[in-house]
């Protein structure tokens, strides 16, 4: 070989090396100037062991996004920043099928630092991104992936059989439990994605992950203000409706209700006894809701129609519900109140 080839080669390896060094110290640097706006997001609620997830400030008031399967039925939940700091905070704005929530801290620590929004509509699949979260309670862990894949409502995920409700990054970057709500980070550190959740056979993450995009977010929590009912449940149709005698074709059967909420200022009762249908765990003995501001709980799609009816109440204004409760049918309702 000779030396104008050895050369060549040399300035080449050199060049990878320098890219390779310049990337890392882009990361380093990423990772510490957005790790003091990420929080552990601490929960509690009844009958249930103390749970957490991940989230980020995004606003000097306070505000903090995190996954609405964090806090949508919380009875207590706890911010804890890097300095060990805490904060009480509550629900403000919920999205359950875009899995997205909005916190507000109630003191915010005069050293408290926030993330900015980034357009999530520029990110590209092949992008190279950051999650800092809480996997297993280890705060402030840094992966490090790509966004492998971006799902448009109405397109099927995989092997997940169902179809994208709302538009989702899909990311190589390793999630665990603790992750969820955690941001998804470009490298100029802009936040760019709310983590959501795994695909997995086996409970831990194997490749796969998903992020509720910030244009979504912002959208539905910080333009629109989405509803927070404070409710969990699952539709239910078919031969179990048959089984507990539902007046109609199908209804919300509620698994738990986040005290404090609209749903329990209603009165509407949680389940209590915990029972498997057809390989799924689900909670009876709770109200099975039939209609909700007098849209009837039909079929899948009545969740749209109710989301928009519940996003346009305002304080002042009543939710009311139609409720069956030990083979009763009644009717609830409360006056809505400013979050």
């Amino acid at each position: 070989m000779n030396l104008p080839v050895i050369k060549l080669l040399g300035a080449i390896l050199l060049t990878c090396v320098l890219t390779s060094v310049g990337e890392a110290q882009r990361l380093r640097d990423t990772f510490r100037r957005v790790k003091e706006t990420v929080v552990v997001v601490r929960t509690e609620q009844r009958g249930e062991d103390p749970a957490l997830g991940s989230g980020v400030v995004i606003s000097a008031d306070g505000k903090v996004l995190t996954a609405a399967h964090v806090v949508q039925t919380a009875d207590k939940i706890t911010v804890q920043f890097a300095d060990n700091q805490t904060s009480p905070a509550r629900v403000i704005a919920s999205s359950v099928l875009a899995d997205v929530a909005l916190l507000q801290l109630t003191e915010v620590p005069a050293n408290a630092m926030f993330a900015k929004l980034g357009n999530s509509d520029e990110a590209e699949v092949g992008d190279e991104i950051l999650v800092v979260g809480a996997p297993f309670g280890l705060s402030y862990t840094l992966t490090v992936g790509h966004i492998s894949g971006r799902h448009l409502p109405g397109m099927k995920m995989g092997i997940m059989g169902r179809m994208a409700t709302m538009e989702f990054f899909q990311t190589d970057a390793a999630i665990n439990m603790g992750n969820s709500g955690g941001p998804m980070f470009n490298l100029d550190g802009e936040v760019i994605g709310i983590v959501s959740s795994i695909l997995s056979r086996s409970g831990g993450f194997e490749g796969v992950g998903f992020a509720a995009t910030s244009r979504i977010a912002q959208r539905l929590l910080l333009e629109r203000n989405s509803f927070w009912s404070g409710l969990e449940g699952v539709l239910i149709d078919g031969p179990f409706a048959k089984a507990l005698n539902l007046p109609q074709a199908a209804g919300f059967l509620v698994q738990r209700v986040a005290e404090g909420s609209p749903s329990w200022r209603q009165g509407i009762h949680a389940g209590t006894l915990r029972v498997s249908v057809e390989g799924t765990d689900v909670l009876i003995g709770g109200d099975i809701i039939l209609e909700m501001n007098n849209i009837p709980f039909v079929d899948e799609d009545a969740f749209d129609r109710m989301s928009a009816s519940l996003n346009n109440l305002k304080p002042g204004d009543k939710l009311t519900s139609k409720v069956m409760r030990a083979g009763q049918v009644i009717e609830l309702s409360t006056t809505i109140t400013a979050r």
